[in-house]
């Protein structure tokens, strides 16, 4: 064991759990209501969503698989730059319209909005549990973070008594959460952030420095890995890959679950706005991350003696946790190795916090009891929140770790197919709802059927035009089917002058009176 490592990273742990706790009373509202437990009373500014939503968007896994898709597959692994500066146009346009809707009306989810805008249960339960199965793996794998540091701090990983960390961790993230809601890791995610900048700045001076430099690192890389396939007579080879990846990634990330939750958590559409200008600031990050996959190709960590028997166990996910260990002394390899365990427990937080919300809104209270108090709902969701979190752990140490990557990639399919409900829904109400779900459910069975093919290993579907292939991300394939048969339902319906459910919105309700 490190202990010197350790202990650095058992003290962050418990400075966390402490902020955790304390957050109860910032900003004090009153965590029996859903609103103020499920998010924050909607009362964070700028700066507190900037961080929120930093801490939701990248996540320990992130911190780990990007470097090891790089690490692994080359210059593949960079669709993540243009896709995270994809995402910000596209929510500064929509998402501020869903923040007013919300907040007019007191929604607390998506599936909230869209029973509303198409008056149809059916249509919301479809949205509330796409929510909550693409969140679970999502959940599981930001244990993979904490596994892997675990192990690199030289603790056994294996068994019950190397599950046990895991297990601690989780509790602890359990009994703030379920005290605090949202707060926690809005607080908890300032920190975060931080270590993770100081990090990557010291990663970005040291480790080239020791490695001779920039050029001297890519001039190690081999050609393949540098450099992606070009087109050829029978096939587009990685480039539409590559912009597919890049295309549906960024059109879904915000409507997962935790993405919304943090975003309708903002105290106005204004604040979401001058974060969607902010953010990029993280992809700066990220574009550094995807860097530590070719330094650790450039140093050879994975033939290094010391490190060869967790590469066996962690494959390219221990790239980032190789290069640490060898290139920086043991307290600071603890911050790195802090700032990515606690950079699992925020989004693990707020997403434990989304699932429960839609759970409770969306299912419980519609399905089985309609006269619910403010405080028995907030109740049931503190409750849910447990039990996901009992599930992601269930996860990892019961099931093995590439389920919950295999699942994981379902769940990136399937989210975007709730995409023609929420993000079009508040532009038209062409869509009638029985085209949405069918459409959604066409959506769903086409992505899944793909990625089935593949035996759940790749996201990443030929499609065969004329005598061109064209590999492309499966749930973008799947979401052109899906607004296919939704359009067309919809026509069908409008042109048999079949009667929908009223629309519980106003148009005046999608504007920003305020001009914030």
């Amino acid at each position: 064991m490190n202990a010197t490592a350790t202990t650095v990273f058992i003290l962050f742990f418990v400075g966390v759990t402490v902020i955790g706790f304390l957050a109860a009373n910032w900003r004090r509202g009153d965590l029996a209501l859903l609103d103020e437990w499920g998010l924050g009373g909607r009362r964070f500014g700028t700066l507190i969503t900037w961080f929120l939503l930093g801490g939701d968007l990248y996540t320990a896994y992130t911190f780990v698989a990007v470097p090891a898709l790089v690490f692994g597959a080359g210059a593949t692994g960079f669709f993540a730059i243009p896709y995270s500066v994809l995402i910000y146009p596209f929510a500064f346009v929509v998402f501020p319209k869903l923040w007013m809707v919300a907040k007019k009306h007191g929604y607390i989810t998506a599936a909230d909005f869209v029973h509303a805008r198409f008056g149809s249960r059916s249509l919301a339960l479809a949205v509330a549990f796409t929510g909550i199965v693409a969140t679970m793996p999502y959940i599981a794998l930001q244990l993979v973070g904490i596994e892997v540091v675990i192990g690199g701090l030289g603790l056994e990983t294996k068994g019950w008594l190397g599950e046990l960390p895991l297990l601690i961790a989780f509790l602890i993230l359990a009994a703030y959460t379920y005290t605090s809601g949202l707060r926690a890791p809005a607080m908890i995610a300032v920190v975060k952030d931080v270590l993770i900048y100081v990090t990557i700045a010291a990663a970005m001076i040291v480790i080239p420095a020791q490695l001779g430099g920039f050029g001297h690192i890519f001039s190690t890389i081999p050609v393949q890995k540098l450099l992606m396939k070009a087109p050829d007579a029978g096939s587009l080879n990685g480039y539409s890959a590559y912009a597919t990846l890049m295309i549906g990634s960024a059109v879904a990330v915000f409507l997962y679950p935790h993405s919304v939750t943090a975003l309708l958590s903002a105290s106005s559409g204004g604040a979401i706005r001058r974060n969607m200008a902010l953010l990029p600031a993280y992809s700066i990050v990220l574009g550094m991350l995807g860097l530590l996959g070719y330094m650790a190709l450039a140093s050879g960590v994975k033939d290094m003696p010391e490190f060869v028997p967790y590469f066996k166990v962690y494959g390219p996910n221990f790239a980032v946790p190789a290069l640490f260990l060898h290139f920086f002394p043991s307290w600071f390899v603890g911050v790195a190795f802090a700032a990515i365990g606690i950079g699992a427990l925020v989004p693990a937080a707020i997403m434990s916090i989304a699932a429960a919300n839609l759970y409770t809104r969306n299912i419980h209270r519609v399905y089985f009891n309609r006269n619910m108090s403010g405080k028995k709902e907030t109740d049931v969701a503190k409750f849910v929140s447990l039990l996901v979190k009992l599930g992601a752990v269930a996860f990892i140490v019961f099931l093995p770790l590439q389920f919950a990557i295999q699942l994981q990639l379902l769940g990136g399919i399937w989210i975007i197919q709730t995409l023609p409900a929420i993000a079009l829904g508040l532009f038209t109400r062409f869509l009638d709802y029985r085209g949405l779900l069918a459409g959604w459910l066409a959506g769903i069975v086409t992505g899944t059927s793909m990625a089935g093919s593949m035996h759940f290993k790749s996201s990443v579907f030929v499609l065969h035009v004329g005598d061109m292939a064209v590999p492309g991300y499966a749930a973008v394939w799947a979401l052109l089917v899906n607004l296919a048969v939704s359009v067309a339902v919809s026509m069908v319906v409008r042109g048999m002058n079949l009667k929908g459910p009223e629309d519980r919105t106003r148009p005046e309700d999608y504007l920003d009176m305020a001009g914030h």
